[in-house]
């Protein structure tokens, strides 16, 4: 079946490669993340690209980035360790999450690291104590949430005068004040979302340019989106919208900008292939068709919970009338629907053992697959393009 998210020859690479492999089962495609982060690279030109491991932490997609130059936004020591295994030396990384214990931080300092992220004044003291010197960013909260399909506000960050306070005590702490994080929201559809964060940067700079400090940073996190069901603007949309804010709240001489993508990266290089288990009604009468599948919420479909993504599916059987049907998938926990207020019209002569073919399913599937719930195995992964 042709589709418009992947290219022709990288669709059949997947479809071709996934024909004798037991499901579920994700296929990620390398070559068309090379592709994705050529475009990401010609976007922002003005910016240096930290990928957040989380997204995918496969080691081959880490490899492949780093052969490309990518930095990399850890999220735990354990990540820090993954990528120390590759190869890829702490200089190159930034310890973004804001929660972070005492011993994490000493680990990560004795490895080299030395740029973190804080929102407090718990985790500017433990870093003054275990990371001394460090260069410290500060997240802000911003506003955005509304728009973006997966909202990351409220959890992280702080208001703009605590930033401001948490900068001047980490200079007397003897940090190093670096810059201002933030962070719009996951899948964020709205371009001027980062219109206000970035005036909002701006206004933290002046103030802190008043107490003698200049700021060097601006991390503008991640919430570049990726393309599912629904389309959203490419890439280039959001670039071009970001310099022009850029320039209009700093001129010819803005900060250092950092941007930390994930699922921009690898969400559309990937095709998450299932089966279909069971298809049933619940009376005699009901018109609703419950279509179970042999991957649901907890084997990496996560990100369908409260229907916030809503995935491409494509499927092989062709021809025919089709209806909408409820989703869910095949544990024993009640919350496992995957779709059944937004509804996904497949094929009346859809049968069990037919395949369905998740698009954009390379982001946030294999790291958030449980590891035995139901006693169903984490989800496998295969890597195409790894000779290149």
């Amino acid at each position: 079946m042709s589709q418009d998210l992947l290219s022709s020859a990288a669709w059949q690479r997947i479809h071709q490669f996934s024909a004798d492999k037991p499901t579920p089962c994700l296929i990620f495609d390398l070559p068309t993340l090379r592709e994705k982060y050529a475009e990401l690279e010609r976007a922002f030109p003005f910016a240096d690209i930290y990928y957040a491991v989380k997204a995918n932490p496969d080691e081959a997609v880490i490899r492949c980035l780093a052969s490309l130059g990518a930095n990399f936004d850890i999220a735990s020591i354990f990540e820090l360790q993954k990528l120390q295994t590759l190869g890829i030396p702490a200089e190159r990384m930034s310890y973004g999450n804001t929660i972070k214990k005492a011993s994490d931080i000493a680990f990560a300092y004795e490895q080299g690291l030395r740029l973190f992220a804080s929102d407090c004044e718990s985790d500017i003291r433990k870093l003054a104590k275990f990371a001394p010197g460090s260069k410290v960013y500060i997240r802000v909260l911003t506003e955005g949430s509304e728009t973006a399909d997966w909202p990351l506000s409220r959890k992280f960050g702080c208001q703009r005068d605590m930033a401001v306070e948490l900068i001047l005590l980490a200079r007397e702490l003897g940090l190093e004040p670096y810059g201002i994080s933030f962070h719009v929201g996951s899948q964020q559809r709205d371009i001027s979302s980062w219109d206000a964060a970035i005036g909002k940067v701006r206004f933290i700079f002046d103030q802190l340019a008043d107490a003698g400090i200049q700021l060097q940073m601006m991390n503008m996190g991640g919430g570049m989106p990726a393309h599912y069901k629904q389309r959203q603007q490419d890439i280039d949309a959001y670039g071009s919208a970001i310099r022009r804010f850029l320039e209009e709240d700093f001129g010819d001489t803005p900060p250092r900008v950092i941007i930390e993508p994930g699922r921009s990266l690898v969400a559309e290089a990937g095709v998450l292939v299932s089966e279909v288990v069971q298809i049933s009604t619940k009376s005699q009468d009901s018109l609703d068709r419950w279509v179970y599948l042999d991957v649901g919420l907890f084997g990496g479909l996560i990100e369908a919970i409260g229907e916030a993504i809503q995935y491409p599916l494509r499927w092989d059987r062709e021809g025919g009338e089709d209806e909408e049907v409820i989703i869910a998938g095949p544990t024993c926990d009640s919350m496992d629907i995957l779709y059944e207020d937004h509804r996904y019209r497949l094929p009346l002569n859809l049968q069990e053992g037919d395949r369905l073919y998740w698009l954009s399913t390379g982001a946030y599937t294999t790291s958030y697959s449980s590891v035995e719930f139901n006693g169903i195995p984490p989800l496998r992964s295969y890597m195409l393009g790894t000779e290149e």
